[in-house]
């Protein structure tokens, strides 16, 4: 089994940057592809950013490419989103997980979670 915990979230500004932290515990990221969801009241959970095992290779949603920035730390099995230039529609709960099979997009395709942190950003 795999335990994710996100940290970092908080309440910004319109313009303002969050640095997300998602640190597992249990078995290693360093053979998994990880991943950023975001889900906002209301609404089905989405596709936020994705890292390759390897750190080599990142995917990105329309809405935050070039504003996010997703990156790993496998010895510390640490895994970031660096969030610039926030908006109001960012604000959601922030979810990592760890991606096993499937679509690197899709929900389904991760079956390790971690419990979300709060983002939220002002006008």
């Amino acid at each position: 089994q795999m335990q994710l915990v996100e940290f970092g979230g908080g309440s910004v500004q319109t313009g303002g940057s969050l640095r997300l932290s998602c640190g597992a515990s249990g078995r290693a990221i360093s053979s998994y592809n990880m991943g950023w969801f975001r889900q906002a009241p209301g609404k089905e959970r989405e596709f936020v950013a994705a890292i390759s095992w390897s750190g080599d290779t990142t995917y990105y949603a329309d809405s935050t490419k070039g504003r996010f920035t997703i990156s790993r730390d496998n010895a510390k099995r640490t895994v970031y989103l660096q969030m610039n230039s926030l908006k109001p529609e960012d604000t959601a709960v922030y979810y990592c997980a760890a991606h096993t099979a499937g679509s690197i997009y899709h929900t389904v395709s991760y079956n390790y979670w971690g419990q979300g942190t709060q983002v939220t950003v002002s006008s």
